[in-house]
């Protein structure tokens, strides 16, 4: 029907009272069987759709959503996920929506343990989780499905742990991606050097493992000749004097090395490293669009970047609580964001909100 449908009009057809009708749409108590099934059927006849934000706002109770993700620096990809989760709260400021949030220190369990409990304590309506280990943040889940408190996966898809909804990349097609896409500069290399950044020889999630996995089963279908060194570089956001040592270790025994690829947001590191030691004839290929990694781009010790739109990952997933919580409606379980190739041409149009 075109014309709006008032309550009066559902009464008038269910020859009920009009606050009986309101106690209907807000499931509200006392209402008889008889009349129950009177207003329904008239629903139905009118093919009547109720007015979901209306309803919200009517219900006038405020909501809190946490997000529990890794401690970070400025300038870092967790920063972008923070600001699109603000921002996604200002924009449902009228429907009394908060969002917390609450770190952990990759690698230290306890700080995992501790954020995890501290989210419990406020008995959220929802939480965004960030995941650690599998192991350790099925404690964390399990917790919160007897407590029937929705979440959603951001970055790393772990789909036994039954959440709400994911947003992210599909891992193993963007490793893939990259490795197709180096290969179109670099299809003449003897040898690669992978980055990694890691802590006891690994990494820090589970979306960067998947990374490399993609892109290790692409390199032996296709170039299976060209041999990939590893370099590790410890993570350790507070020393870092050793990362030059270690980068100009690699390159002064290993020449023939032109190109290179991280599966983490830190390529200009090596990119840094590249424009001070003035090696003009090696680059690294690496993930997302942040600052750092657009200045080395710029400069050209960065191949290409694969952007997946940080800010829009941290607000959709506050945006898919509040209207699986809120509004009461169906959400869609999986979301993978786009696979973009950043170049030095195209960096400066690139849209980082697209909301």
């Amino acid at each position: 029907m075109d014309k709006k449908i008032r309550i009066k009009d559902i009464a008038e057809r269910a020859g009920v009272s009009v606050g009986t009708v309101d106690r209907v749409l807000h499931n509200r108590p006392n209402v008889s069987p008889t009349a129950l099934e009177k207003v329904n059927k008239a629903l139905e006849e009118m093919n009547y759709q109720p007015n979901m934000y209306a309803s919200a706002l009517a219900y006038n109770r405020s909501y809190t959503f946490i997000c529990l993700m890794p401690k970070h620096a400025s300038e870092a990809y967790w920063e972008e996920i923070e600001e699109g989760a603000m921002l996604a709260c200002e924009a449902r400021r009228d429907f009394h929506v908060d969002v917390k949030m609450l770190y952990y220190k990759r690698f230290h369990d306890d700080t995992f343990k501790q954020a995890c409990d501290e989210c419990l304590s406020l008995d959220p309506d929802g939480v965004v989780i960030v995941p650690d280990q599998f192991k350790l943040t099925q404690e964390f889940t399990d917790q919160l499905h007897e407590r029937e408190i929705p979440f959603v996966l951001l970055d790393s898809y772990m789909p036994d742990l039954k959440p709400l909804s994911f947003y992210g990349q599909d891992s193993f097609a963007s490793g893939s991606f990259a490795a197709k896409m180096l290969m179109l500069i670099a299809q003449d290399e003897k040898e690669l050097m992978l980055m990694k950044h890691t802590l006891n020889g690994r990494v820090a999630s589970k979306q960067q493992e998947n990374r490399e996995v993609g892109f290790r089963q692409y390199m032996e279908t296709h170039y299976p000749q060209i041999q990939i060194h590893e370099v590790h570089l410890p993570l350790d956001e507070e020393n870092r004097d050793g990362y030059d040592d270690i980068l100009e270790q690699y390159f002064k025994s290993h020449p023939a090395t032109h190109h290179c690829i991280t599966f983490c947001s830190k390529a200009h590191i090596v990119g840094d490293f590249l424009l001070r030691s003035k090696r003009n004839n090696v680059q690294i290929a690496g993930y997302d669009m942040v600052q750092k990694n657009a200045n080395c781009l710029r400069a050209g010790s960065i191949s290409f970047l694969i952007a997946q739109h940080a800010y829009m990952q941290g607000y959709y997933c506050v945006e898919v609580l509040f209207r699986a919580i809120v509004l009461k409606t169906q959400v869609t379980p999986v979301n993978y964001m786009p696979i973009e190739i950043l170049y030095k041409e195209n960096v400066d149009f690139y849209q980082r909100t697209m909301i």
